[in-house]
């Protein structure tokens, strides 16, 4: 990929197979502020604030174990994927939706899984915003 498509991570997406004992390791051990937990069809994913600048947390209880994302914001999700695949990239899964906008996971050489998304629904994260299901 040529230059610095990435504008910022802004999530890391972690697995969280027992939701309620990580989200106390996170927010009692670690100090984290909890900011909001939506359960939707037996998943639960909760977002926690670790320090005052970063990515948020998102604790999530359908995740593989150790299968955590790192998922960055681009500014356009098809040129930066027409980039990868350009550059010879093809571990890419499909394009789909997040509550923030598209989305799509690939790999990095040693697997590590990785996404990009572009905001095209930038209000979505002030509506989950205290938001405890």
């Amino acid at each position: 990929m040529q230059g610095n498509s990435l504008e910022s991570l802004d999530y890391i997406y972690i697995p969280a197979p027992d939701a309620a004992a990580a989200e106390r390791f996170y927010t009692s051990t670690l100090g984290g502020t909890l900011r909001w937990r939506i359960r939707d069809g037996g998943v639960t994913v909760a977002a926690l604030q670790l320090s005052a600048t970063g990515p948020l947390v998102l604790l999530a209880s359908h995740l593989a174990p150790k299968a955590t994302i790192l998922i960055y914001r681009v500014a356009h999700l098809a040129s930066t994927r027409q980039q990868l695949l350009d550059a010879g990239w093809s571990d890419l899964d499909e394009p789909f939706e997040i509550p923030q906008g598209p989305c799509l996971v690939f790999r990095d050489p040693a697997g590590q899984q990785l996404a990009i998304y572009e905001r095209t629904r930038p209000l979505v994260e002030q509506s989950f915003d205290g938001r405890f299901d």
